[in-house]
């Protein structure tokens, strides 16, 4: 099997991943990794789209399994078989705010318990690191910024790398504000 990132955001696939992807003939993915690698998925592949995540581990060696970004950022990157990176949703929102990646400290809050999450984002701010906080869409960033000193930059990063990427910068002390599902927040001394 091979786990192949497709990026974060539409033409974000590396020429590995495109590459690995045009030679296979059954391909898994959600419905935004197969819209992500739709270009490069070759004629007559057998593609299908995830229901059940947990008997993905039981696909045939042949196999091609679509990660949205990275598949060890958050991602599938835990199946068997080899793992063709992405290009990663804390990639481009490091980039885009121009901070170093060697800063970074990576929370998860998508589909866990969000208040752990927000007590070690904390931690790791007060730490001096920069977190890098994937969140869901029932996230609240209030409540991070609550639990962070006031002036503590926060910058809510939405749809990165597609045409209506959104980063609104604000503080602890002024939080911004969400619009859509499908975003992360950075927070820290940046």
């Amino acid at each position: 099997m091979k786990v192949v990132g497709v990026g974060c955001g539409p033409g974000m696939l590396t020429a590995e991943a495109a590459s690995v992807i045009a030679g296979a003939s059954l391909v898994y993915g959600s419905a935004r990794a197969i819209a992500l690698a739709r270009d490069v998925i070759p004629p007559g592949c057998e593609v299908h789209e995830i229901t059940d995540y947990r008997s993905l581990r039981s696909l045939p060696a042949h196999a091609v399994v679509l990660s949205t970004g990275d598949p060890m950022l958050a991602g599938l990157g835990y199946l068997p078989g080899d793992v063709v990176p992405g290009i990663s949703s804390l990639q481009v929102a490091f980039a885009r705010l121009k901070v170093p990646l060697t800063k970074a400290a990576v929370v998860s809050a998508h589909g866990k318990d969000h208040a752990r999450a927000v007590a070690e984002a904390g931690e790791e701010v007060l730490a001096g690191r920069v977190v890098f906080l994937i969140a869901d869409p029932a996230f609240d960033v209030g409540a991070l910024a609550a639990a962070l000193p006031p002036l503590i930059r926060l910058a809510v990063c939405e749809d990165l790398g597609y045409p209506d990427e959104r980063i609104a910068v604000g503080t602890a002390a002024e939080p911004p504000v969400p619009r859509g599902g499908l975003f992360v927040v950075v927070a820290g001394e940046f």
